[in-house]
């Protein structure tokens, strides 16, 4: 990949000058009076970002899998039930980090490419008058299809059945790009990290703890010792901290809130329905089942009988020197992903587009080179109400 190169995954992001030169600081004695002030802005910046008023945050050395672990052992029980729907790659492994630590998880199937049916686990929640179910797990963006569910409907859903279980929601490759809102929306404990919406490397799983969570880790007996949610409050870090990386957040934090969280949701929007017009101009469809559940993270493209999407992956970083997502679990080969989150704006995501098909067409697609840029190019044009800058 040439370093001047936009990448085009869902996660790891560009990297803002800005935030490289954050994350690159002199070794800093993190016991000094040096290193609090730094993990106190990242904090009140996350929290800011995640729309938490009342709760914690947590910023473990991780990644996202990390942080579902910290909500799952922090807060629930050997044996304890949780409802959860399987309807793509991160779903599946988040259920299956559940069974691992021996919960017992009621799974709703869906077909790759659906969100999460909410009238589904209205049924079960309802049906559970004993109130059995501890917590309902919500993959809010499904980094592999591209869809982006209802967490608020879900948090209805639970209201309507009088259910008190725990709303968790996994928002990697949501939080800090499009809409979230803990606080308006109940979510009880929201998992993200620093790799994409912040705009960072990988090594943070960041974790909002809402006030019903945090009195659940008073009852909760699964092991767990460095993800221990207790140790990182009161702001003392109970271990060696990547200070760089925490530096980072919170410069990546204030970057956002500079923007502007409107604004950065309206820029992922825009953005993401530039590349959504470009396959149509392709003739091609999304993973998302219905232009409703379409991600404006992350696009994944079905390609036509026979094609196999990795060779696009495989030749626009070969011939191309740019980095699209490949289709993973159900949809391998199936599919291929733009990313457009994080330090993106509608020329670079024009590069990409751009990319994408003459890619396609060295591979012999019948894609019209120009076809898709000429698409995007209209809505970019016609849909900026005011100059809206990429994070810097």
């Amino acid at each position: 990949m040439h370093a001047l190169n936009p990448i085009f995954l869902p996660g790891p992001t560009n990297l803002p000058e800005a935030l490289r030169r954050a994350c690159d600081i002199p070794t800093m004695d993190h016991r000094s009076a040096a290193f609090g002030p730094i993990l106190a802005s990242a904090m009140a910046g996350v929290k800011q970002v995640l729309g938490l008023s009342e709760g914690e945050v947590a910023i473990f050395p991780a990644t996202g899998t990390g942080g579902w672990e910290a909500a799952v052992t922090n807060t629930l029980r050997p044996g304890d039930k949780v409802l959860a729907a399987r309807h793509g790659m991160f779903s599946r492994k988040w259920i299956d980090l559940c069974q691992r630590h021996g919960l017992d998880v009621e799974i709703v199937e869906r077909p790759w490419g659906e969100g999460v049916p909410v009238e589904a686990f209205a049924a079960a929640l309802a049906a559970d008058t004993g109130h059995r179910i501890r917590a309902v797990l919500v993959t809010h963006n499904e980094t592999a299809t591209g869809v982006t569910s209802d967490v608020a409907a879900v948090r209805a859903a639970m209201t309507a059945a009088g259910h008190p279980a725990l709303l968790m929601v996994d928002g990697v490759s949501s939080i800090g790009s499009i809409d979230f809102r803990m606080d308006a929306w109940g979510v009880d404990l929201a998992v993200t990290g620093s790799q994409k919406g912040f705009m960072l490397p990988a090594g943070l799983a960041i974790v909002g703890i809402g006030p019903k969570a945090l009195a659940a880790m008073e009852t909760s007996g699964l092991p767990r010792c460095f993800f221990d949610i207790r140790d990182m409050l009161g702001g003392n870090y109970p271990y060696t901290p990547p200070v760089g990386l925490i530096n980072g957040l919170a410069v990546s934090t204030g970057l956002l809130l500079e923007e502007g969280m409107e604004a950065v949701r309206a820029r992922h929007h825009r953005i993401a329905e530039g590349v959504r017009r470009a396959v149509a101009a392709w003739g091609m469809t999304t993973c998302a089942a219905r232009p409703e559940l379409c991600s404006d993270t992350v696009t994944a493209i079905v390609t036509p009988d026979g094609v196999d999407a990795g060779r696009i992956v495989r030749h626009a970083a070969e011939a191309y020197g740019v980095a699209f997502g490949g289709g993973l679990g159900e949809v391998a080969d199936k599919v291929f992903r733009i990313g457009h989150l994080g330090l993106m704006s509608d020329v670079m995501a024009l590069s990409g587009i751009a990319t994408a098909e003459m890619a396609m067409t060295d591979l012999g697609l019948p894609v019209r080179l120009g076809s898709g840029v000429a698409a995007a190019q209209e809505h970019y044009r016609n849909s900026r109400t005011a100059p809206v800058r990429a994070a810097a």
